[in-house]
């Protein structure tokens, strides 16, 4: 008994010895990743360990063959532990920095929910008010004259006409973020949407004296969905036309580069602060403190900050990604989709 106990003694004294200084060497690693905090204790226990059974081996006058057979034995399953161990703590450390991530989109989200329903609530809430003091007012026949009643009849319709965008851009959000969006997916050629979309943009255009510009050739057969495409392009033009000054130009063009098409949108509006442009493309980001529509804007109706969001959710959902960068006199957006046989 008397013998294990002195045993026991040498073996704690070895491995109090190096846990002592691997306890100030665990110090010195504060701040450091988890796999490097792991391997440094598994290397300290295998140590510890290492150091106590050689201790106990001298005390003991083992021969060197003896002492070298269990040494080595020891160092054997050193190796096997510290390997086991490492390749465990770089699991643990890429696990924890995955759970910090969807913490932090999590947050983000949430975040972006709340602004969501607060900037929303205000884009229907206004225009909401404003219907009900028109009607009110025809209602009442506090408005007679035949001018006053037409206008009061035209801003009904220009605001029923928004909220109907806004409810419309809300219901495609909600399939994009529940993944219940379902694609088609064919041979479209690209110019014929940027046609079409064009078209459709030209009055709003007109009105703010914009100069649409496309160019002549090289539109690619892109993989896509026609009716999500369409809105993506069409959505890229009115963001562009809302935000560029008077006189200004927006210009269409396309290519293709090796297994992906691309399509740019650009415009001359003065270029995005580099602040904003990570979030160009987040849930009700508008870039602008104004949370209603700008008077004298050429009929473009103020946007519920939900176009960019849908263009990034769309051409995600085809396979593609946006991006955009500011040019020498404003922004360019820049779609790459898939192209057929890729």
């Amino acid at each position: 008994m008397r013998d294990l106990a002195l045993i026991f003694a040498y073996a704690l004294g070895a491995a109090l010895c190096v846990g002592g200084v691997g306890a100030a060497g665990l110090r010195l690693l504060r701040g450091r990743s988890i796999t490097a905090h792991v391997g440094a204790l598994l290397a300290l226990t295998v140590t510890a360990v290492a150091a106590g059974v050689a201790a106990v081996a001298e005390a003991m006058f083992l021969s060197v063959h003896d002492r070298d057979v269990v040494l080595i034995t020891v160092a054997a399953a050193a190796v096997v532990s510290v390997t086991v161990g490492w390749l465990f703590a770089r699991r643990l450390a890429a696990a924890a920095v995955w759970a910090d991530q969807a913490r932090a989109r999590e947050r983000h989200i949430e975040q972006g929910r709340r602004d969501l329903v607060a900037w929303v609530s205000h884009d229907l809430r206004t225009p909401l008010a404003g219907l009900r003091a028109m009607a009110e007012a025809l209602e009442d026949r506090v408005v007679r004259d035949r001018e006053t009643v037409d206008e009061y009849h035209r801003r009904i319709r220009v605001e029923t006409d928004r909220m109907t965008r806004l409810v419309d851009d809300l219901f495609e959000l909600s399939r994009i973020n529940a993944g219940a969006l379902r694609l088609t997916l064919s041979a479209v050629p690209l110019g014929d949407v940027v046609s079409d979309a064009l078209a459709s943009t030209a009055p709003l255009a007109a009105a703010r004296r914009i100069r649409l510009e496309a160019a002549d050739a090289g539109w690619p057969t892109v993989l896509a969905s026609e009716p999500e495409l369409a809105r993506v392009v069409a959505n890229l033009l009115l963001n562009a036309v809302r935000y560029t000054p008077y006189d200004g130009t927006v210009r269409v063009e396309a290519g293709r580069d090796g297994d992906n098409a691309w399509l740019a949108v650009a415009d001359t509006c003065g270029g995005i602060p580099d602040v904003d442009l990570p979030r160009v493309f987040d849930v009700a980001f508008r870039g602008e403190p104004a949370r209603t529509p700008r008077p004298g804007n050429g009929g473009v109706a103020g946007s519920g900050g939900l176009g960019l969001a849908i263009v990034r959710g769309l051409v995600e959902a085809h396979g593609g990604r946006v991006s955009v960068r500011n040019v020498s006199d404003g922004c360019r957006f820049e779609v790459r989709l898939p192209v057929p046989g890729t």
